[in-house]
């Protein structure tokens, strides 16, 4: 084993946030600010226990920050790195399929999700 293999396996499992349509989605829902778990649910169309799940996810490793307000649990973006890695790869898979049958509208919400 070499001294890179710990460092590997973490980012590993920090890039694995970004492997599921559902936690991309969550990411874009609180990259403009905190929101509300009913929030996110609406914002990202899945049911309250798939996204509570993913939130739990996100904020155990880190990707976001919560609190408590009464009732009500507030998520929002703790490592801003994942936002910026976000940005870019959605630039470039839009950038990418410019050239298929991907219209122009949705080239450009594409584009600006992670702004």
């Amino acid at each position: 084993m070499d001294d890179m293999s710990p460092v590997f396996d973490a980012v590993s499992r920090y890039f694995a946030l970004l492997s599921d349509p559902t936690r991309l989605r969550i990411l874009h829902a609180v990259c403009g600010g905190e929101r509300s778990v009913t929030d996110i649910v609406s914002m990202t169309g899945g049911t309250q226990t798939n996204i509570s799940r993913h939130l739990n996810q996100m904020h155990e490793r880190g990707a976001l920050a919560r609190r408590k307000d009464g009732s009500h649990v507030y998520y929002r973006v703790a490592d801003e790195a994942l936002v910026v890695m976000c940005r870019e790869v959605c630039q470039r898979v839009a950038h990418a399929q410019e050239g298929r049958a991907v219209p122009p509208e949705k080239l450009q919400t594409i584009m600006n999700e992670f702004t």
